[in-house]
């Protein structure tokens, strides 16, 4: 079954693509054909010129295209710093650890207080942070996020969202971030609405949350 169809999409380094979309629109399914977790029917994934369409998802993580999941999954049974360390097992250095490390504590403070505590114990945001702070780890060249608002308070969405404007204001991180949120469209350069698998309206360049949540609920 073919669940996402005539979808093309490009994001340069230092901008953020908003992909938004109800549930079952398709958002999911995209970023896991992307990241090689599940096998397209045709098409390409291109990163930085690099055609990466029959590596495995390992390798494209290799490679800088990195997903972090909707529901987090992370090793519960494992301390924050643990989970970070896992999330750089492709960097070979030691000193380039410790440096995306600190760079993962720059974004989220709490990782550092937290670093000790068990994945499980932490907060749903906290957990959240986590992740994405997992991800960036894997020192991506291009990073999908999937739903990262979901199931989050509002203050913390907040939290979440400005450090991912921050990442996208150091110049060299591609975002691509799925949502439902329309809210996320203040920190995007452009958004693209998903509806049954297929682009419903093309990107919409600098809209507001306003404009794009008529095309997503309307």
């Amino acid at each position: 079954m073919v669940v996402v169809r005539d979808v093309s999409l490009s994001v340069d380094a230092g901008a953020c693509l908003g992909l938004l979309g109800l549930n079952g629109a398709g958002k999911s399914t995209l970023l896991s054909g992307v990241a090689g977790l599940l096998p397209a029917a045709g098409g390409s994934v291109r990163l930085e010129g690099q055609d990466l369409s029959r590596k495995p998802s390992w390798a494209r993580c290799a490679s800088g295209l990195v997903l972090v999941p909707a529901g987090r999954q992370l090793f519960g049974g494992l301390n924050v710093l643990d989970n970070l360390l896992i999330g750089a097992h492709v960097q070979r250095s030691r000193a380039v650890r410790d440096r995306l490390l600190e760079q993962a504590y720059t974004y989220f403070p709490v990782l550092r207080e937290k670093r000790h505590q068990k994945a499980r114990e932490l907060s749903g945001g906290q957990q959240q942070m986590l992740a994405i702070a997992r991800g960036l780890m894997a020192q991506p060249k291009a990073l999908l996020l999937d739903e990262p608002s979901e199931g989050l308070a509002p203050l913390v969405v907040e939290q979440v969202f400005d450090a991912i404007a921050a990442m996208k204001q150091a110049g060299s991180l591609a975002i691509l971030l799925a949502e439902q949120n329309a809210g996320a469209t203040e920190i995007c350069d452009s958004v693209v609405v998903l509806k049954d698998g297929a682009v419903a309206d093309g990107a919409i360049a600098s809209g507001t949350s306003g404009d794009v949540a008529g095309v997503v609920f309307g």
